[in-house]
């Protein structure tokens, strides 16, 4: 394979991205990168119904695969190249991968992001080596001014994702799993721009040619899923898969993905939320939304995957720790151990306070009660309640609104969207 150019990605005359080049790639990467392991999930595959075999990706420094494809394209570089530096445009893992392991090898690192990004993401670039610029409002406009400063410096600039050399090193992460464990028959795959699939379904079909392939996009973001599909289906909105939010997917990458993926599966954003919470509370493991995606294609397309043995990458652990505690409240009040009642009162004493013992006899625990007499349309003398609540399951709770309203209390639960 060719080292990295200055040329675009999506050049017709960019090589085709082979096993061997793969296998390079992994040869280059011993012992720079986490060898992360591939573990069975008893628990999971009893959930599922499939054979569920994690690839901890988010065990990386960076806790994310994308070191993989990043170090690739540093390490194929000349000493020219090097020297004069690399650019990326990014606002997540990509950033990280590239500015740690150019720092490590010496090679100046210039990170171009959207003065959108959370404060959070560019510390950590920054704390890793990268020199962060911020322009544009979006990924875009990011990405048009990096490829900019690319011709105006002379700096070379590693893609994300469009490009075999990156692809090539991200498909170490099948040839370690097919390794590890080589029953795996089916690998559930997260699509963003495309590089982990593509790279990963090069080897995996070169190791297997039996193997399926089965891709994995954000409903919210469909842009592959579309330009595989032939679909029109809208793109865009706040996923908590932001890792793969992809508005175009990559040439390069799209061309590849044709040929390689057996399926392609969408999965909406409460699928996403259960999977992360569950990854979590069963293997006790921090993923984005991003990385819980092959395990909310399993769990919500479970007749695909029966019976198979099912390799799922864990791609990154990067998630804002208010966004995970939000996800795992949610989750809560998905399976009825938390919720808000909804309680119409009459406003006169003693009608809270009836209403309370029934929480007790059920010992269903109080969080918070709120009352609304003003910004109602109850009539002068009625007050509404909200009481957030936790239950051990649904059934106890479904107990307690059960015993509140043959006692003639009017009573509604606030659901999540």
């Amino acid at each position: 394979m060719t080292q990295p150019t200055n040329q675009t990605a999506v050049a017709d005359d960019l090589p085709r991205l082979t096993i061997d080049d793969i296998r390079a790639a992994a040869a280059r990467l011993e012992g720079a990168i986490v060898r992360t392991p591939t573990l069975r999930s008893h628990t999971l595959s009893q959930i599922t119904g499939a054979n569920i075999f994690l690839k901890f990706e988010n065990h990386q420094f960076t806790a994310a695969y994308k070191e993989r494809g990043a170090l690739n394209a540093l390490l194929l570089m000349n000493e020219e190249q090097r020297a004069r530096g690399v650019i990326a445009a990014s606002a997540g893992n990509h950033s990280q991968g590239v500015s740690y392991h150019g720092t490590r090898l010496g090679v100046p690192v210039t990170i171009v992001m959207p003065r959108t990004t959370p404060h959070v993401k560019i510390m950590q670039t920054e704390s890793v080596g990268g020199k962060v610029i911020l322009e544009g409002e979006n990924y875009d406009q990011a990405y048009a001014h990096a490829r900019r400063l690319e011709t105006e410096l002379g700096l070379t600039f590693i893609h994300p994702f469009d490009d075999p050399v990156v692809a090539a090193g991200q498909g170490t992460v099948a040839l370690e799993m097919l390794e590890d464990v080589p029953q795996i028959d089916t690998l559930a795959i997260p699509v963003g721009g495309g590089g982990l699939a593509t790279g990963m379904g090069t080897a995996a079909r070169a190791i297997n040619p039996d193997i399926k392939l089965i891709g994995v996009e954000a409903e919210l973001f469909p842009s592959m899923y579309n330009r595989l599909k032939g679909t029109s289906l809208p793109c865009g909105g706040d996923t908590l898969a932001e890792g793969i939010a992809v508005f175009e997917p990559g040439e390069y990458t799209s061309r590849a993905l044709a040929q390689l993926l057996d399926d392609f599966l969408l999965v909406d954003e409460p699928a996403l939320e259960t999977a992360l919470a569950l990854l979590l509370q069963i293997e006790k493991t921090v993923v984005e939304g991003a990385g819980a995606a092959g395990l909310a294609a399993v769990m919500n397309n479970r007749e695909v995957f029966a019976g198979r043995n099912v390799g799922i990458v864990l791609c990154g652990g990067n998630i804002d720790t208010r966004l995970l505690a939000n996800v795992l409240l949610r989750d809560l009040a998905r399976q009825g151990r938390l919720a808000r009642l909804r309680i119409f009162l009459q406003d006169r004493p003693g009608s809270l306070y009836h209403a309370m013992h029934e929480f007790n006899a059920h010992n269903v625990n109080i969080i918070e009660i709120s009352h609304q007499r003003i910004f109602t349309t109850l009539p002068a003398k009625g007050l509404v309640t909200d009481i957030e609540c936790e239950a051990r399951d649904r059934e106890q709770l479904d107990s307690l609104i059960h015993a509140l309203r043959a006692k003639g209390y009017t009573v509604s639960q606030v659901e999540l969207n």
